[in-house]
């Protein structure tokens, strides 16, 4: 048996890394306790760090061109050994991981679409959903995709950014004398924070496609650890990894990332063994909205051939909508960005 070999054997504890926000807590949590279940000879802790992105609150997202603004500082402790894995909301992953890195795990998904919360003002007023906001109300979201479709369906309304972990976010909706009539936010964060009493509409894709990977927890390790490796093979979710890789590829084909207004929705019927997609780029001004569909029957041959499948469908929806001028569209928003120093 070689050192390494030896080493690997060896180990029986690991270390989980995570943003420190209290969502990334509670998902990470999340995480541990479902390790802890399936592999109880073992024991695991939690590394917390601060992002770039968690600093950075005085630009809106849209206007930074930086890569991996939530994740490279997880990245740096998984080079150097500091932690084992590190938990992601995918959302938040670049859709080209550093070398020597991978996903080892995509969990079972929540559900990906964007909830609206109103302010406890608009509440006692019996208001629930956008539609029936008075002109000139104010939505605050840190989100250009959001901004982007929702200004396109709801021209009336004024859109804000705030930026903040969840916490921050309601207490500047609740603040009495706050700008705000209600947030946008993704259902699976306030939902995994036990706030659903809070949430007054769930919006779906015929108003507004979700962000690629919304929903989903993604595991990222090293790629030659093939301890870890195996170790979160018990927490991958095959539905959401076949979704989820379809997405990433459509991201990565458009050259997007979470700071562009790119949506999408997904869909894998069991019994035909079909994956359909939506897709969609928007203008910032919300003025122009390319949308398209496509979709694929899986071989099911494996795994590895399924994946390739989802992927290729991914690519087959980005060239779709650069034939409609989703390029132009990108280069323009990418144009205006400010690109932060590492």
């Amino acid at each position: 048996m070689t050192d390494q070999a030896a080493t690997e054997k060896a180990r029986r504890h690991f270390v989980i890394g995570t943003r420190e926000s209290q969502l990334a807590m509670v998902q990470t949590h999340f995480v541990l306790n479902s390790l802890q279940k399936v592999h109880p000879e073992y024991t695991f802790s939690i590394h917390g760090m601060t992002t770039k992105g968690d600093k950075i609150l005085d630009v809106a997202l849209s206007k930074i061109g930086s890569k991996s603004l939530f994740t490279k500082e997880l990245e740096v402790a998984l080079a150097d050994k500091t932690a084992d894995l590190v938990v992601h909301s995918l959302k938040d992953v670049p859709t080209t991981l550093p070398e020597g890195m991978c996903l080892g795990a995509m969990m079972e998904r929540e559900d990906p679409r964007d909830a609206v919360v109103m302010s406890l003002s608009a509440r006692s007023r019996g208001i629930q959903n956008l539609e029936d906001l008075p002109d000139g109300s104010v939505i605050g979201t840190s989100s250009v995709r959001r901004i982007a479709q929702l200004r396109r369906r709801f021209p009336k309304l004024v859109f804000q950014d705030v930026r903040g972990n969840l916490n921050t976010r309601l207490s500047k909706l609740d603040a009495p004398e706050g700008p705000y009539a209600a947030l946008l936010l993704a259902y699976a964060g306030v939902h995994r924070l036990g706030w659903d009493d809070r949430i007054s509409q769930v919006l779906p894709p015929s108003i507004i496609l979700h962000a690629v990977g919304q929903g989903a927890l993604g595991i990222e390790c090293r790629a030659d650890d093939t301890t870890t490796i195996k170790l979160l093979s018990a927490l991958d979710h095959w539905e959401t990894r076949l979704r989820c890789t379809a997405e990433r590829a459509f991201m990565r084909y458009l050259e997007g990332g979470c700071s562009v207004p790119l949506g999408t929705s997904t869909q894998f019927h069991v019994e035909q063994n079909k994956l359909h997609m939506l897709g969609s780029v928007s203008s910032v001004d919300g003025k122009i909205e390319i949308r398209e569909e496509a979709e694929c029957e899986l071989g099911g041959a494996d795994r590895e051939t399924d994946l390739r499948e989802a992927e290729s469908l991914g690519e087959h929806l980005g060239k779709l909508l650069v034939q409609k001028g989703a390029r132009e569209i990108l280069d323009k928003i990418k144009a205006n960005r400010v690109v932060l120093a590492d």
